[in-house]
């Protein structure tokens, strides 16, 4: 492998902010890596929308990250990962990195009494993407899911510490909670952003398990298993494009990452309806 395709970027792509959260993983993991996001800020929510429509949304969100010559992509994306990977994996060469099959190996590890909570959008919680991976992995564990649609724009808002927040939560969670679950799979990437008051809702006997987390771990091994890491010893650089509202996102992106983020370009969404070839 020669110097120049190591130093290609990592590509994340989400539907919003949520893949913030694999990107604060990657920087801790990977601190050297290149890292190119597209955050699809026009058309999120993605886990309202048909199946097919995400599909179409996700292989143009990858088309345009290797356009930026990636030399891998993470779907940052739940709803994305539970519909879209066999179409991305089929159309692109490069290796995909989705969030289902991680974040449900992580929770079987961690659940004690084989109890596991799921919440995440309506697509995926009606795909059952999670408690069919979690089956396959261990059919005695018993899977417990909710949707939690609300989540999403609250996390977008930055409403992390707001009353309305922990009332929905409470609204949310209290089934999972009820079923004595002590392990619970923040199945959207925009849910960590407010895993503090999730995580008071359901209480400290219960772990949560990041999927960004566990799919950033997963970027290290492949990068380390296909020997493409950076050789660079310097930190890497981080290039943020959005669909839409790029000032909001930065402001959302500085909170959550603690740095300043000045390079955040705006996409024309009509560029990425032609961008596919």
């Amino acid at each position: 492998m020669n110097f120049f395709e190591t130093e290609k970027p990592i590509g994340v792509f989400d539907s919003g902010i949520g893949g913030l959260t694999v990107v604060k993983r990657l920087l801790s993991t990977l601190p050297n890596e290149n890292i190119v996001y597209f955050g699809d800020t026009a058309r999120v929510p993605y886990g309202s929308k048909s199946n097919e429509t995400v599909i179409e949304y996700s292989l143009q969100d990858a088309q345009f990250l290797i356009n930026k010559n990636v030399k891998l992509i993470v779907v940052a994306c739940n709803t994305a990962s539970s519909v879209a990977i066999p179409a991305l994996r089929e159309k692109f060469k490069v290796p995909i990195i989705e969030m289902i099959g991680v974040g449900s190996q992580a929770a079987v590890k961690a659940s004690g009494n084989g109890k596991i909570g799921i919440i995440g959008t309506r697509a995926t919680i009606n795909n059952q993407a999670y408690s069919r991976a979690i089956t396959k992995i261990n059919d005695a564990i018993k899977v417990y899911e909710s949707a939690c649609p609300l989540f999403v724009p609250f996390a977008e808002e930055g409403w992390i510490d707001h009353p309305a927040t922990k009332l929905v939560a409470k609204e949310y969670l209290s089934s999972l909670k009820e079923a004595g679950i002590d392990t619970l799979v923040l199945g959207c990437t925009h849910y960590p952003i407010l895993a503090n008051t999730i995580q008071e809702v359901v209480g400290d006997n219960v772990r949560l398990i990041d999927s960004g987390v566990a799919a950033a771990d997963q970027v290290k091994k492949e990068i380390e298993r296909m020997a493409i890491g950076a050789r660079s010893s310097v930190p890497g650089n981080l290039d943020f494009y959005v669909s839409d509202l790029p000032q909001k996102f930065s402001e959302i992106a500085e909170l959550f990452l603690g740095r300043k983020i000045s390079n955040v370009h705006r996409i024309d969404p009509e560029v990425l309806q032609t961008i596919l070839h």
